[in-house]
C-alpha cells in the first residue's frame, strides 16, 4: 500500500514568498500578507511530484512532506517510488 503524505509548513521559518502557492495552488493558498495556508487533507497521488518539488524549491525550507500518521513507511520510501 502506498503511503499518504501530508504537508507541513514551519510557520517561524517561512518567510511568506509564495512559492509553494505557485507550484501547487491546487492543495496551498496564501493569506493577506502572502503566508500558506496548507489544505488538512492528504497529497493526492497525482500531485505528489508537484508536492515534492514545492519541498525542494521552498528557499527557506519551511515546507516538508511527511508520512500520514498510522503510515509505517518513511517518506523516503515514497520519494523511492515516484523514480
Amino acid at each position: 500500500m502506498k503511503s499518504q503524505l501530508v504537508l507541513h509548513i514551519d510557520r517561524i521559518a517561512c518567510d511568506g514568498r509564495g512559492t509553494c502557492a505557485e507550484l501547487l495552488s491546487e492543495l496551498i493558498e496564501l493569506d493577506d500578507w502572502g503566508y500558506p495556508i496548507i489544505a488538512d487533507s492528504p497529497v493526492p497521488r497525482d500531485l505528489e511530484r508537484l508536492a515534492h518539488a514545492a519541498v525542494e524549491l521552498c528557499p527557506k525550507m519551511a515546507l516538508q512532506l511527511r508520512a500520514s500518521e498510522g503510515d509505517t513507511r518513511s517518506v523516503s520510501e515514497s520519494t523511492e517510488e515516484l523514480r
